[in-house]
């Protein structure tokens, strides 16, 4: 695990900030926050957003600043920038500057602040994602001043984010949903047919985009779509098994 991510989980209480109250922050675009990191993760809104600035297809994208792997612990695909050179620094990082300012990453956007939906370890229901309150976190502040005071409503909506982010909260049903299928299904599908279910899971989530189209509609299609093969694929498995 990546050290920012680690020290997040081991101390994520003490970081919590309430969205009416206020931080202290100025950024002077120094680019520090873009060197040295490892954990700029992509979700599929923010692959599309960056595809859509660069005019690329979501799949050229990937294929000339990121890496995809399987999460240990969400069991899916997950893409992030693959940093460069020796200072670990943020490939869509020109002169100091993001080249995709108006298109950047979403995390990019909230710093220092981070989100998070927190469910009980047990629960199993997706849709209490949708029940569930955003939690905002506030990350150790090491570049900028402390020129500028800001609540938690007021960065965020700034950057043109609800603070009750529904495309957030799609995002997190999804991602629940589909570890929840992929969990079972490696209990009775060999490694072959995994790698196909994940290849078929990157497919639907992060590429099957037209950056010309509404992301949300298709984001709602793909992901139905896909969620809804994964909960019939056991029984076709078990079918197909016995003939």
């Amino acid at each position: 695990m990546d050290q920012r991510l680690r020290h997040i989980v081991e101390h994520y209480d003490e970081m919590c900030i309430g969205t009416d109250e206020h931080f202290r922050f100025h950024c002077k675009q120094c680019g520090k926050c873009c060197i040295n990191r490892e954990d700029i993760l992509l979700n599929p809104k923010d692959l599309y957003n960056i595809s859509k600035e660069l005019g690329l297809a979501p799949r050229d994208t990937i294929a000339q600043y990121c890496e995809v792997y399987l999460g240990q612990n969400s069991r899916i695909p997950i893409v992030r920038l693959k940093p460069r050179g020796s200072i670990k620094r943020c490939p869509l990082l020109r002169d100091r500057k993001c080249s995709v300012h108006n298109a950047k990453p979403t995390v990019c956007a909230l710093f220092p602040l981070g989100r998070s939906i927190k469910l009980d370890a047990k629960e199993t229901d997706p849709n209490a994602i949708e029940r569930a309150r955003i939690q905002y976190i506030i990350n150790s502040i090491e570049c900028g001043d402390r020129s500028e005071e800001h609540t938690v409503r007021e960065w965020v909506e700034s950057f043109g984010i609800p603070i009750h982010d529904n495309d957030f909260i799609a995002w997190q049903k999804a991602l629940f949903s589909v570890r929840q299928q992929i969990v079972e299904l490696e209990k009775m599908l060999p490694d072959k047919s995994m790698e196909r279910v994940w290849s078929i899971t990157y497919q639907a989530l992060y590429l099957n985009y037209d950056i010309q189209e509404d992301f949300r509609k298709q984001f709602q299609k793909n992901s139905d779509r896909l969620i809804d093969a994964l909960e019939h694929l056991p029984a076709l498995w078990k079918e197909l098994s016995h003939e």
